[in-house]
């Protein structure tokens, strides 16, 4: 009782995870509902505005703006007057002091020159060179409360402005005189980079750009079902979306809109895990049934997101169908509906037209339901799919009729989306062969396919054991029939019993069904014929796993006389022992006993026919006689413990036996000789 309360703790925190991943990665943005790209035709009906709103250029329409003001806009530098007046004192007091032999012609020249220099302005050299790598032409210099605007070759750096006084020197002056006046010494940059005032002006100058392009006015046409999207339309939908989206506010609301968002997947998903833990808790204690049915939601949700939020394709084209379809191969129809219809009420939330997308899939998916309860046959997939189409396309008609009331509102784009799905559907069939593979399933095409007596394995036991093999084919019949009788899996049944004795191959000769005149146990002791008759479970499991049977049939060899013993010895050995204590192990079969209704049909079947060959008259009465006693006993020997049967189902297969029996053991007419 714990352990089961434990693995529904367990199962219940499963489905909680899945629904916070679902919940986490929906599209959150505003959740428009419309999907539309450029060029494309609107799919949905008339559409007008539903209040005044700007039209917003695109991000690249004002980023080329911006780069277009940027383009024409000139740096703020800040001018310093008072370095000149401190670097002329400082030339004066020079003179007086180092350069008295220096003729003062020198000082004035220098002097005029620093003054045209320092009005011109000098800046450092790392900022000419910004200056020259970014294409300045011109910057603003700004000195007191005036702002000019200088071209930038007319600015000096400290070596410019030397070469500058050097080279414009009068042809009279002695250049090495004029050198040896330290003339660096008076050199000091006046103009440096004005960060503030130049971040500020070209903040101005940004923020008269106007983001938007026109207006909409409230009611205003915007665009109709089929119109084909141009440039104008598309950036008036952006805009429209845009508004939308702003409404939704800060992260306060943001956090709302998710804690609603994750109560509604999670709500729907917890009813999905009280269906299972009301009407199928044997899912629950298979873990690989639980990640299956899980996968089999979180997939399409997931896909669905990432198909509305990157806006990929139509959400129509996503073969829905193909999940009530899988499910319903590996379990049941109505484990099937439930899984299909927790899909739809996640996966509505995000299509632009809710009702309509619930309406569709849920519609579909009982189409695909009803219209393949077994898929055994590639054909029968194609007329599924076929089915799902005309729902699709039928349950579209009438819905938009109804709402429009208009023929000339149908999207016929739709079919092709509908058509898409309908190929998809096709590949159902691979992926059945995987999920089998993955989850170690066994699907009714697998059933038929393994049921073919030309498989390598049944063809050698019809060769090997051609006794064996009629035994197996007629096992098959009985238990299939009755498997279909008590509302088990009559194929699972009919492939089980064709498998069940291939141990046989073996020792073919050590059963009677395939001996001739000869019997090889005559020279054997009982313990001895009881371990090779014994021994055909073990050898026919090791030859089924050898040619990758599946384990579904592999339990079939395993459980088909289940823990009961090897009678014809074991009675041998006790009539002809009776005081002598037997070891039962050595007689008893290893087991385990059936836990399935196709497990146990196949035991009996399989009992039932074998001893049916020893009956001298095949009449009725001898027929009922043996199939009561044969399954009664196995009823009171606990072989039937296990598997989930009532006394209603054990008396509906011996009714099948009795009837299929005296079919098969029934009396031919005599043809008379034509007289001469």
């Amino acid at each position: 009782m714990k352990a089961k309360r434990n693995n529904i703790i367990i199962t219940a925190v499963l489905f909680f995870i899945t629904a916070v991943v679902i919940a986490y990665f929906f599209p959150r943005e505003g959740q428009f509902r419309y999907q539309f790209n450029e060029g494309k035709p609107w799919r949905y009906g008339l559409l007008t505005a539903p209040q005044d709103f700007p039209i917003y250029k695109t991000d690249n329409e004002v980023q080329a703006e911006k780069d277009s003001v940027l383009k024409n806009f000139s740096p703020y530098y800040r001018l310093t007057a008072d370095v000149w007046t401190q670097q002329k004192d400082k030339l004066k007091e020079s003179f007086k002091t180092n350069n008295r032999n220096i003729p003062s012609n020198y000082m004035g020249y220098i002097d005029s020159k620093l003054a045209d220099l320092y009005k011109k302005g000098i800046v450092s050299p790392i900022e000419m060179e910004e200056l020259l790598n970014k294409g300045y032409r011109q910057i603003n210099l700004a000195q007191a409360n005036t702002v000019q605007s200088y071209y930038v070759s007319d600015l000096f750096t400290i070596k410019t402005a030397y070469e500058f006084i050097i080279n414009n020197a009068p042809s009279y002056m002695n250049r090495s005189i004029l050198q040896s006046c330290n003339i660096n010494d008076f050199l000091v940059e006046n103009v440096s980079y004005d960060e503030v005032m130049t971040d500020r002006m070209k903040n101005e100058l940004l923020g008269r750009i106007s983001v938007a392009s026109g207006m909409v006015q409230a009611g205003e046409r915007i665009v109709d079902r089929g119109e084909i999207i141009d440039n104008r339309t598309y950036n008036v939908l952006r805009s429209l979306k845009i508004i939308h989206e702003s409404r939704l506010g800060g992260n306060e609301r943001q956090y709302l809109i998710f804690g609603g968002l994750l109560l509604f997947v999670v709500s729907s998903i917890f009813c999905f895990w009280l269906y299972v833990l009301s009407f199928r808790p044997n899912i629950l204690e298979e873990r690989k049934a639980i990640a299956f049915l899980l996968l089999c939601i979180f997939v399409p949700s997931i896909v669905t997101e990432l198909c509305i939020a990157k806006s990929l394709f139509n959400v129509y084209i996503i073969p829905y169908a193909i999940i009530p379809i899988v499910v319903r191969i590996f379990f049941d129809s109505r484990t099937a509906m439930f899984t299909h219809i927790t899909i739809s009420i996640i996966c509505s939330l995000m299509a632009p037209f809710p009702f309509e997308f619930l309406v569709l899939q849920v519609i579909s998916g009982m189409v695909a339901i009803f219209s393949l309860k077994d898929l055994s046959q590639r054909s029968q997939l194609i007329r599924c799919a076929l089915f799902v189409f005309l729902a699709y396309t039928i349950c579209y008609l009438s819905i938009t009729m109804y709402l429009e009331g208009d023929i000339k509102k149908i999207n016929w784009s739709m079919f092709i989306y509908f058509s898409i799905n309908f190929i998809l559907l096709m590949f159902t069939y691979v992926l059945v062969y995987f999920l089998e593979k993955f989850f170690g399933y066994l699907s009714s095409i697998t059933l038929v396919e393994m049921s073919n007596i030309n498989t390598p394995i049944l063809k050698k036991l019809s060769e090997v054991c051609p006794g064996t093999f009629q035994h197996s084919l007629q096992v098959s019949i009985l238990a299939s029939e009755a498997a279909h009788k008590i509302g088990a899996n009559a194929q699972l049944a009919r492939t089980g019993a064709l498998y069940h004795d291939i141990g046989k191959i073996s020792n073919p000769a050590f059963f009677t069904e395939n001996q001739t005149s000869v019997n090889p146990h005559s020279q054997l002791t009982f313990v001895e014929s009881a371990q090779i008759i014994i021994s055909h479970i073990t050898e026919g499991v090791k030859l089924a796993e050898k040619a990758f049977v599946p384990n579904d049939l592999i339990d079939f060899i395993r459980t088909h006389h289940g823990c009961g013993k090897v009678k014809y010895f074991y009675n041998s050995y006790k009539n002809k022992y009776p005081d002598k204590e037997v070891d039962e192990a050595l007689f008893t079969y290893p087991g385990p006993n059936p836990s399935t209704k196709e497990q146990a049909v196949l035991m009996m079947a399989d009992s039932v026919e074998a001893t049916s060959r020893s009956l001298q008259e095949h009449t009725e009465e001898k027929i009922v006689e043996l199939v009561n006693r044969i399954i009664d006993g196995q009823v009171a020997d606990g072989l039937l413990r296990s598997a989930p049967l009532t006394f209603r189902d054990v008396e509906d297969v011996k009714e099948v036996f009795i009837e299929k029996l005296k079919i098969m053991y029934h009396t031919r007419i005599s043809y008379p000789e034509l007289k001469k």
